[in-house]
């Protein structure tokens, strides 16, 4: 019975023990008590004479007390004997359960203080951000919200990475060092895990982008964080969720992970169709990553009931600042620079290219055309292509199958690698055929062999099987041969090469190659622009789209008689004679110079402009 008993009293304390820090606390607190309490009783019972001069019971009470607490204090003592010997019992006992009680509390604290480093603790916020995962987007992710967020007075940006959290700020302080009115809080946790994903409050969130980490299975963590947050019952407004997967493959399986109410984007087949539209106009990159940027020009949505009852060919050149593209009508159909006779009803709102909807203005009076300055439009058939694809990654067949799309029967596209292409990679073309040619791309006598002066346009894809940043060392010795030789023959054709990092992209300017596809970057600002409308993926999913309209660069010639004065308002409606819409040119002259790279898009409509034989008009058409 004894035994049993004493072994429920062990169980007990065991578990008082296991209620950690102030449970120790407390049993050190009733130690204290119990020595207090034992020696004050001895001295009054066994010292009476001691005891009647230091006060009585309360004074002695108070004796202990400060022996437990302070060893010192008994230096002075005086007394017979017994007195001496029970005040030296209890500074004794005191010294062990001070002791302990200071580890106890300096164990407690830096326990604690790991908890607080970890980033463990639930998040009280609204209306935020959250960022679930870490890659090097996360960067180009949160210099934009902060850039976005420049007008709100409050603002916060969570993260929620499986990573330290200290690692996380340092990096981000680093990599960012003013974020202006945003805060920027980072969170230790899987947000694969259910648990860890209410630590960073999604219930009064605003939106929640879905980062694809880093490997192989990205995109099944990806479809992972979507099943859990759409099989999650939310207790208020469900936040805008956005994702994008690296797999064309995986895109059935994301949306349907996702539900109907979250976005999830293709970025394979964002960065294929930026390359395809890309490798015969360059620039064009420049002009999506403006576009998709908070920085500079974007897209609003804009009403101007002044202008219901009018056509959109009429409404191109009716504002002093900002560029119609398009229309979204009441009904929530976005056309992208639709037919000129459109006719804009009434709830319909005008998409507009703007630096901030705050700065569009209609024009008091319509900008002067000067038609003399006006080029005749010539139709140029279209000629057969010659490609050249320089190495091979997983976005090769899709880009070949879309380059077939665009170019006219009788083209062709050359693959320069080390290894021969699968024999799918020729299927099912119609307007393309298909050749190989041996090739290692960083040796200089492999790529004069390959007969450059041949080709048209040139591709250099990256090695997608190697480190992001060995493969963009790669890519960059490629092309230092081929602008060297392209110097030599006389400069017969275009280069577009992918880069993984857009530091890289500024270094890579002396190869002059005529455009720089950073096809993460362009995720990253699509992904961002969706977190703060999600109302714009229409407008994006038409411009990304080789059905619908899209953005080209076309010759300056084809709108303005090259040196004839002229203004932007004229080159509008140029372009509206030939069902297209105008946004902005570039110069050539500037095509080398960080960051526009001669690329100026919703210029001023009256302000003089010259264009040159070289220049581009930058447009929305349907080709």
């Amino acid at each position: 019975m004894r035994k049993r008993l004493r072994e429920r009293l062990r169980y007990w304390f065991d578990g008082t023990m296991d209620r950690g820090t102030p449970a120790l606390i407390g049993w050190l607190g009733l130690a204290s008590l119990a020595l207090i309490t034992l020696v004050s009783g001895v001295a009054v019972a066994f010292a009476h004479q001691d005891t009647k001069e230091n006060g009585g019971w309360p004074g002695i009470v108070w004796m202990s007390l400060l022996r437990t607490l302070d060893p010192g204090t008994m230096g002075g003592d005086s007394g017979r004997p017994l007195f001496l010997v029970l005040m030296l019992t209890v500074t004794i006992g005191g010294i062990f359960i001070v002791s302990a009680l200071i580890g106890v509390m300096t164990t407690g604290l830096e326990a604690r203080i790991q908890q607080l480093r970890k980033g463990t603790s639930r998040l009280i916020e609204r209306h935020h951000t959250i960022v679930l995962g870490w890659s090097e987007q996360v960067f180009t992710v949160i210099a934009e919200l902060v850039e976005a967020n420049q007008s709100e007075r409050r603002s916060c940006v969570v993260i929620l990475a499986d990573r330290d959290k200290v690692d996380m700020e340092d990096e981000i302080r680093r990599r960012i060092p003013d974020t202006g009115k945003t805060r920027v809080v980072c969170r230790s946790g899987n947000p694969l895990q259910r648990g860890d994903l209410e630590l960073v409050s999604p219930d009064s969130a605003k939106s929640i982008m879905v980062l694809s980490p880093v490997g192989d299975d990205s995109d099944i963590d990806v479809i992972k964080s979507l099943l859990l947050l759409n099989s999650r019952t939310w207790t208020g407004t469900r936040p805008n969720v956005v994702a994008a997967v690296q797999s064309s493959a995986n895109m059935a399986a994301a949306r349907l992970a996702a539900g109907d109410t979250a976005l999830v984007i293709d970025a394979d087949d964002i960065a294929v169709g930026l390359i395809v539209q890309s490798h015969r106009q360059s620039g064009l990159s420049t002009v999506f990553n403006e576009l998709l940027s908070f920085v500079g020009n974007e897209i609003y949505p804009w009403d101007e009931p002044a202008l219901t009852g009018a056509t959109y060919g009429e409404s191109l050149n009716a504002f002093e600042l900002g560029v119609p593209i398009g229309v979204h009508r009441a009904d929530g159909e976005v056309l992208v620079n639709p037919a000129m006779d459109t006719v804009i009803g009434r709830g319909d709102r005008l998409l507009m290219v703007a630096e901030d909807d705050l700065l569009i203005k209609a024009a008091a009076t319509r900008p002067r055309i000067l038609r003399p300055a006006m080029a005749m439009a010539e139709f140029q058939p279209p000629v057969p292509d010659r490609t050249l694809l320089i190495g091979w990654n997983s976005r090769a067949e899709k880009i070949i199958a879309q380059l077939d799309l665009l170019v006219k029967p009788g083209s062709a596209v050359d693959i320069a690698a080390a290894r021969p292409p699968r024999e799918e990679a020729n299927r099912e073309l119609k307007n393309l055929t298909v050749g190989f040619k041996y090739c290692e791309p960083t040796r200089r006598p492999s790529l004069e062999a390959l007969g450059l002066d041949g080709y048209r346009h040139i591709v250099v894809l990256t090695d997608d099987g190697i480190d992001p940043g060995r493969a963009d060392d790669r890519t960059l010795v490629t092309l230092l041969h081929l602008r060297d030789i392209e110097i030599q023959l006389g400069d017969p054709y275009s280069i577009v090469t992918e880069m993984h990092d857009d530091a890289n992209r500024e270094v890579a300017q002396v190869t002059k190659a005529d455009d720089f596809i950073v096809s993460t970057k362009v995720i990253s600002l699509l992904l961002t622009q969706l977190t703060e409308n999600r109302h714009l993926y229409a407008v994006f999913a038409d411009l990304f789209d080789p059905q619908g309209s899209e953005i080209y660069l076309k010759p300056a010639p084809s709108y303005l008689i090259p040196g004839a004065e002229a203004n932007f308002a004229t080159v509008i409606e140029a372009a509206r004679q030939r069902g297209e819409t105008a946004i902005g040119y570039r110069l050539a002259r500037h095509s080398d110079e960080p960051p526009l790279y001669g690329v100026h898009l919703n210029p001023s409509k009256t302000a003089p402009l010259t264009l040159e034989e070289g220049d581009t008009v930058v447009v929305l058409a349907e080709d």
